[in-house]
């Protein structure tokens, strides 16, 4: 099995906006930071490369990522581990607080890629009836450690 997550964010302003313009400009060399990292697999992604053209939330400035890694251990490395951990910390910048979960992880299988409406429905499942083997968190991955230091407050 692989892992499969969903990150979701409120961008403060449209993404062509100049206060967004560092996190904008920046996409591609995480994205590409992401795609060279072990244990990548795939992210969803349109024709200009990233995700931020696709309205997959009723409000335009939600922007998601979605992406398969080999193991737990892999994504957690990529996210806490690299250039991407300098601007997770720079987020408040960029995008709004959110009252509800706005990540979830899932297993899959490792000839499946999920489709946007697969991720939202388990980010709905991890909202409606918390951590679960079908959706869950860092928090749930007994493995995962570098998360603690550097999770959202």
């Amino acid at each position: 099995m692989y892992l499969a997550e969903l990150n979701i964010g409120r961008l403060s302003q449209p993404i062509d906006h100049p206060d967004i313009a560092d996190f904008a400009d920046n996409l591609d060399r995480i994205n590409g930071l992401a795609e060279r990292m072990p244990g990548f697999i795939w992210r969803f992604q349109d024709d200009s490369g990233n995700a931020t053209s696709v309205q997959a939330f009723d409000d335009p400035l939600i922007i998601a990522n979605v992406s398969v890694w080999k193991s737990a251990e892999d994504l957690e490395r990529f996210v806490w581990g690299t250039l991407h951990r300098k601007f997770y910390e720079r987020r408040d910048e960029w995008f709004g607080k959110m009252t509800e979960h706005q990540f979830v992880m899932w297993w899959v299988e490792e000839d499946h890629l999920p489709d946007m409406a697969e991720a939202k429905a388990k980010l709905e499942h991890l909202r409606t009836h918390g951590p679960s083997d079908e959706a869950f968190g860092w928090a749930e991955l007994r493995s995962a450690k570098l998360w603690q230091k550097s999770r959202c407050a």
